[in-house]
C-alpha cells in the first residue's frame, strides 16, 4: 500500500524524509513535493487550492489505478487531501483506505488561521517562530528567509482564499485525525472532522504544539501502521 504526504505550509517532501525507516515493508511512504519548493523550487505557486489539486492529481494518478492507498496531510496538506478526496472520487479513481488528517481542524471551522499573508515579514516571521515552523536561528538569516518567505505567504494566501463547500455525500473511507495538545492553531481544540467522514473516526493527541509531528515520527508512523495495516490484509 501506498502512503502519499502532503507537507504544511512552506514544507518540502523532506518532512517525512525518515518516515519509511519505522515503517512496515508492506506500507510505502511517498512524499508529494508541491510546486515553488524542494525539488520544484523555481516553479510557479499555486494560484489556489484548486490548481494545487489538479497538479497532485497528475502526479499521483498512474500510482493509484491498480492498487490501495491512503493519504497524510499535516496542516496546509490536511486542506488539499480534503479537495483530492473529492477529486479523485469525481475523476472516476478509487478511494483511498484510509485518511489521516493531521494538525488542523476541520474545513467546516472558520477564521481559524494563526498568520496571514498581508503580515509585514517581521511580524510574519515571529508568527512562524512561535508555531515552530521556522528555528528563530535560521530567521537571523537574510538569505534563508528570502527563500522561504515568498513560499510561506503564498501558502498561507491560499489557504485564506479557500472557501469550504459542503459535498452532498460525506467521506466514505475511514479517516484518522492527529492534535497537537498545545497548538496554537486550534486552542479551543475544534476538530470536528468526523462531521465529514461517514465512518467512525478516530483521534489521537500529542505533546507539542502545531509541529508536533517533527517530535513523534514514530509513534505517528506505528499509529499508521495500525491503522494500515488490517485494511491491507483485508485486500491482498
Amino acid at each position: 500500500m501506498k502512503l502519499f504526504c502532503l507537507p504544511f505550509a512552506g514544507g518540502t517532501k523532506r518532512a517525512y524524509a525518515n518516515w519509511s525507516r519505522f515503517a512496515n515493508p508492506s506500507i510505502e511512504i511517498e512524499a508529494i513535493e508541491i510546486r515553488g519548493r524542494g525539488e520544484r523550487f523555481g516553479q510557479s505557486f499555486y494560484q489556489d487550492i484548486t490548481e494545487a489539486v489538479d497538479d497532485i492529481i497528475s502526479i499521483i494518478k498512474d500510482r493509484i489505478s491498480n492498487e490501495p492507498y491512503a493519504l497524510f496531510g499535516h496542516s496546509m496538506g490536511t486542506l488539499l487531501i480534503f479537495e483530492l478526496y473529492y477529486k479523485l472520487i469525481a475523476e472516476g479513481y478509487h478511494r483511498p483506505q484510509h485518511i489521516f488528517f493531521s494538525g488542523r481542524q476541520s474545513p467546516i471551522v472558520r477564521d481559524n488561521m494563526f498568520v496571514n499573508s498581508s503580515m509585514p515579514d517581521g511580524e510574519f516571521a515571529s508568527k512562524i517562530i512561535a508555531l515552530g515552523g521556522i528555528q528563530e536561528e535560521l530567521s537571523q538569516s537574510k538569505e534563508l528567509m528570502a527563500y522561504y518567505m515568498p513560499i510561506l505567504k503564498n501558502d498561507i494566501r491560499i489557504m485564506e482564499n479557500y472557501a469550504f463547500k459542503e459535498r452532498p455525500t460525506k467521506i466514505k473511507c475511514k479517516i484518522s485525525v492527529l492534535s497537537g495538545i498545545d497548538d496554537k492553531i486550534d486552542s479551543e481544540q475544534q476538530i470536528v472532522w468526523a462531521d465529514l467522514c461517514e465512518q467512525q473516526s478516530r483521534s489521537y493527541y500529542f505533546t507539542g504544539g502545531h509541529f508536533f509531528i517533527n517530535d513523534h515520527v514514530e509513534k505517528i508512523v506505528n499509529i499508521i501502521k495500525s491503522e494500515l495495516l488490517p485494511e491491507l490484509r483485508g485486500v491482498l
